[in-house]
C-alpha cells in the first residue's frame, strides 16, 4: 500500500496519524497536485491528495473513505462499534474536515488571486464559519482517552493546520482547544512529526 500526500495538507495528516496509530505498514509519496503526475491522476480523476493506492485493488480516496477503510483493516478500532457513539466521532470528524475546507478556501482565495482580485466578503464569510466552529469545539472537545478514533485525528489535523497557516490568529479566547494537543500528544507520540508542515 502506498499514500500519496502531502506534508501541509491536514487531511492527509489525518490519514498519516491513523494508518500509524493503527500500526497498519504505508509506504507515504511526497506528492506535488499541481504538477498533475500520472501516479495521482491515474488513481483519482480529481486530481487531489490524499490517495491510498492499493494492490490489485482499486484506489481510495477522499480522506474519510481512507479512513473508514483503515478502520475496516484494522477490525474497528479506528471508530467506536456502538451506532451513537460512532455517529458522534463521524460529526466531529466531518465539522473538523469542515473547518479545514473553509480554511483551504481562504488560502486559495489568497494564493491564486492577484491583490486586487482577491474577494475579501468571500474571505470573511469563510473566516465565520471558521469561528463558528472553533467555538463549537472549545465548548465541545471530545474525551480524549487511551482509545484514540478518527475524531481525535481529524482534530489534531485540523489543528496542526491551524498552527502551521493561521497561527496567532485563532487560539485567543480558546484555552481548552489551544491545550488540547499537549494531551493528544499524551496518546500519540507522533503527533510533533506528522501533522502538517508547510
Amino acid at each position: 500500500m502506498k499514500l500519496l500526500y502531502s506534508p501541509a495538507s491536514p487531511y492527509s495528516a489525518k490519514a498519516r496519524m491513523a494508518a500509524r496509530h493503527l500500526g497498519i505498514e504505508i509506504t507515504e509519496v511526497k506528492t506535488d497536485t499541481n504538477a498533475n503526475p500520472p501516479d495521482l491522476i491515474d488513481n483519482n480523476p480529481l486530481g487531489k491528495i490524499p490517495v491510498l493506492i492499493l494492490d490489485g485493488e482499486p484506489p481510495v480516496y477522499d480522506s474519510v473513505a481512507i479512513m473508514h477503510y483503515l478502520d475496516r483493516l484494522s477490525g474497528g478500532k479506528l471508530y467506536p462499534k456502538k451506532d451513537a457513539k460512532r455517529t458522534e466521532v463521524e460529526v466531529l470528524e466531518a465539522l473538523c474536515d469542515g473547518i479545514m475546507d473553509c480554511l483551504l478556501a481562504i488560502i486559495y482565495e489568497r494564493r491564486f488571486h492577484p491583490e486586487d482580485k482577491i474577494h475579501q466578503p468571500w474571505i470573511d464569510k469563510q473566516w465565520e464559519k471558521v469561528v463558528r466552529g472553533l467555538d463549537h469545539l472549545e465548548k465541545n472537545l471530545p474525551k480524549t482517552g487511551k482509545k484514540l478514533n478518527g475524531g481525535h485525528f481529524a482534530l489534531a489535523a485540523l489543528i496542526g493546520y491551524l498552527d502551521l497557516r493561521f497561527n496567532g490568529q485563532w487560539a485567543e479566547g480558546r484555552p481548552e482547544l489551544a491545550s488540547w494537543p499537549d494531551i493528544f500528544s499524551k496518546r500519540f507520540s507522533h503527533y510533533g512529526e506528522m501533522k502538517s508542515v508547510g
